[in-house]
């Protein structure tokens, strides 16, 4: 090989072209500013998740006082409260399904403590305790779904939660029907009589609070 071709080969290899080098500085710039903003951003999210975990304890607690306001109180469980589902559906509708079933569910096992407290004999079989307060409180999270028509979640949650106490009623409450009275009956009837007045207070209370933009404080 002419000398000039080896010298040549040996410049190329020693010195790289300048659109490589180019191309090396911008790939190590944006894995750089990625890293940057991953490390901002992870303090961000630890943040709000602190942020929604607080909330879900405060409205919760708030639920379970709420709770105690009893209009009345049904022999076998089942109350017309001062709107103690309201903040559990503030909490579904603000922070999304997921985040308000779980609220649901810590609200539920509030609730059955409350029951108990109070003299209530609401504990017949496991199943019906989870029936009649882990699921029916829980699915009131289903709301969360509902995030741009509030009031329709709230439906969808009572609905829901009247489907867990009704099946709880016709599977466990059957014995407590009046004689010629179908379980099925019993159980709407028993179910329906508290729920729907719940619903009422409830829904009021939610129409409030969309309409003074509760919804969307702090978010």
């Amino acid at each position: 090989m002419p000398a000039e071709g080896r010298d040549e080969g040996l410049l190329l290899r020693s010195n790289p072209p300048r659109r490589e080098k180019t191309m090396m500085k911008e790939a190590s710039g944006k894995d750089g500013e990625s890293a940057t903003k991953s490390a901002v951003l992870n303090p961000r999210r630890e943040a709000e998740k602190v942020r929604i975990l607080a909330e879900t304890v405060v409205l919760v607690a708030l639920s379970g006082a709420l709770y105690l306001f009893r209009f009345f109180l049904l022999p076998q469980g089942g109350s017309v409260t001062l709107g103690s589902m309201v903040p559990v559906f503030l909490l579904a509708l603000r922070r999304g399904p997921r985040v308000g079933i779980v609220g649901g569910v810590a609200f539920g096992l509030v609730a059955l403590v409350e029951d108990l407290y109070s003299g209530v004999e609401v504990i017949f079989y496991p199943a019906q305790v989870i029936l009649d307060y882990p699921l029916a409180f829980g699915v009131l999270g289903l709301a969360g779904f509902f995030r741009r028509m509030p009031i329709l979640g709230v439906g969808i949650g009572v609905a829901a939660r009247f489907c867990s106490h009704f099946v709880s009623g016709v599977l466990f409450f059957a014995s407590f029907a009046p004689a010629g009275v179908s379980p099925f009956v019993y159980s709407a009837v028993y179910n329906g009589g508290f729920l729907l007045p719940e619903f009422a207070i409830t829904a009021a209370l939610m129409f409030v609070l969309v309409r003074v933009k509760a919804l969307e404080l702090y978010l």
